[in-house]
Parts: structure tokens; sequence; C-alpha cells
């Protein structure tokens, strides 16, 4: 009987290799031509991402990471390799890989390098949260797309997500309560969390709801009073509506309500990058003071803290 070897894949979004805007254009072509993400007609789509999209954005964005970039690389890759390093060492004998959507490493090398390596049982944990058919989902085309050409399949397990997994809301209650002792108590405690269009909530996609079942379970852990806690959605793009309220409009009102002091989770984010570091702890940031916010304070992603690869290493073992 052959004995199961076991092997995990851990996949992230993706990042430029550098912040150069011809990096970030590479980046931005193959992430913005998924049909996962933007599912606009390929005709027409096409033709706007080349001619228009990448031309424009990809300069604007190139400063943008430059700004968070890391003396080891892009935030988002660091603390991925981290996370990829800190797991490995929970797990000895059993080989952890690191793979992106989008941009180096891809799916391929990795996958390819658990399968050398003998694994029978791949367990496949995408590092978001709360399942969206733009992200989870992608990672399953693409884990797809590889073993498509593989002669001898492992067996998988595809990890959906974890949005009420009682160890993620454990380390972000932990997170924030360090944050708390710190800077004091907030007004509001504020879950900004990545958008998605309205209509793919409409065609079925369940991520709206696992937001909000992640933000009822961590607000019910933290046991806060009724309305301390806020649910927003940031990062929308392009022009049809996208999830509410948006963070930046939200944050851009409270002052006027009497909210002066903020502190701000994005528990959607395993990893902080540039949307939580530029966008938030940055544009966000200026938002609410230029508003009148006195106090604003973003807490870290989870990142490589010890909470968070306890609860990597629970969701991956469980499957073991």
């Amino acid at each position: 009987m052959t004995q199961t070897k076991f092997g995990v894949l851990l996949v992230n979004l993706g990042t430029p290799e550098a912040p150069t805007p011809q990096a970030v254009k590479k980046y931005l072509a193959e992430f913005l031509s998924d049909i996962r993400v933007v599912d606009t007609p390929r005709l027409l789509w096409w033709p706007i991402l080349n001619f228009v999209i990448l031309p424009l954005r990809s300069p604007r964005v190139s400063k943008l990471y430059k700004a968070v970039w890391m003396e080891e690389g892009s935030p988002l890759m660091v603390y991925s390799r981290r996370q990829q390093k800190a797991l490995a060492e929970r797990l000895p004998g059993t080989p952890v890989e690191l793979a992106m959507s989008y941009g180096k490493p891809g799916m391929k090398e990795p996958i390819e390098k658990l399968l050398a390596q003998g694994v029978t049982k791949m367990v496949v944990l995408p590092l978001y949260p709360q399942y969206s058919c733009s992200t989870s989902a992608a990672v399953f085309d693409g884990v797809a797309r590889v073993l498509k050409f593989q002669r001898r399949l492992p067996s998988l397990s595809f990890i959906r997500d974890y949005a009420t997994h009682p160890a993620y809301i454990s380390a972000l209650k932990a997170s924030i309560e360090r944050s708390f002792a710190q800077h004091g108590e907030p007004d509001r405690l504020v879950l900004s969390f990545h958008g998605i269009p309205k209509r793919f909530v409409a065609e079925g996609d369940d991520y709206e709801q696992r937001c909000r079942d992640t933000a009822q379970a961590l607000t019910d852990a933290l046991q806060l009073p009724s309305g301390k806690i806020m649910l927003t959605f940031q990062s929308r793009f392009g022009r049809e509506p996208w999830l509410t309220p948006y963070t930046d409009e939200t944050l851009k009102g409270l002052p006027a309500q009497g909210v002066k002091h903020i502190q701000i989770l994005c528990p959607g984010f395993a990893a902080d990058c540039l949307e939580t570091l530029e966008e938030i702890k940055g544009e966000n940031r200026e938002i609410f003071i230029h508003a009148g916010g006195e106090r604003f304070e973003y807490i870290d992603a989870l990142n490589d803290q010890p909470e968070h690869i306890d609860l990597l290493q629970q969701l991956v073992t469980q499957h073991f």
C-alpha cells in the first residue's frame, strides 16, 4: 500500500517584481486579463486594457508601490515568504510551497516542485479568508490549468475559505486588543474588506455574506458595544456599483458625526500589501484627517504573527 505524502501549496494574489512602470504593467496585464477578475467580453476589454488602462495606470501605480516597497521586496511577497517559512518549520517533513495567481512565482513551478518530492496529496490553501469568485476561484482555475498536463494527479484538498474559523477570529481579536492596549480604545473600529462588483453577488458569489460572517464573529468575540464596529468595502475599480458602504466615503463622513478617533483593520488580507499600506494606511488616513478626524491607527494584517501561523497550521493539518 502506497504511503500518503502530504504537501502544502499556499497561494496569494501576486505582485510586480519591481516598483517600475514596466514591471507593474506586466503584472497588471496578467491580473486584469483574468476573466475571473474582469468579465467584460474580451473583444471589448482587450483594447480598453491595452490602450487605456495599462498606459495610464502603470506609471501611477508604480509610484504607489515605491512608497511601500520594503528592502527585501514587495510587502506581499516578503510576508508571504515569511508565512511559508514559518509554516514549513511547523510541519517538518512536509513540503510547503508558495505560489501566486499572477506574476512570479506562478502556479506551475511550485506545484511541480511538490510533485517532484513525491507528494500524493496536495492541500491547497488560498490566503483569502473570505471566498470570492475573483480570488479563491481563480486559484482553483490556476491549479487545474497546471494539473491538466500531468499524467499522474495527486489527491487534492482545496480550502475554500476560513471566514469564521475560531483560530482566525482569535488571531484578529488578539491583534485588535494589542492595538487597543497601545493606542486606547477608539470611537470606532472599522473593518475594511476588499470590494467586488455588486453584480457578482447577484450572480451567486457569497463573498459579501462571508465578510459579514467574519465581522459578526469578531464582534461577538470582542464583546464591544453595538455600533462600535463598522464594516466597509475598499478598492473599487471601474464605473459599475461595488459593495457598499465604501471605505473612503465612510471615513470622510465620520468626523462630522463626532467620530474623531478610529482604528482600522483589513481582515480580508492575509498579508500587508499595496491595498492596506498605501490605500488604507496612507490615502484613507489622509481622507479621515482632512475631514476633521484627529487620530487614525492602522492595525497590521496578520502577516507572520504566531497566531496566524497557528491558524495556517490548523487549516492544513485537518486535511492530513
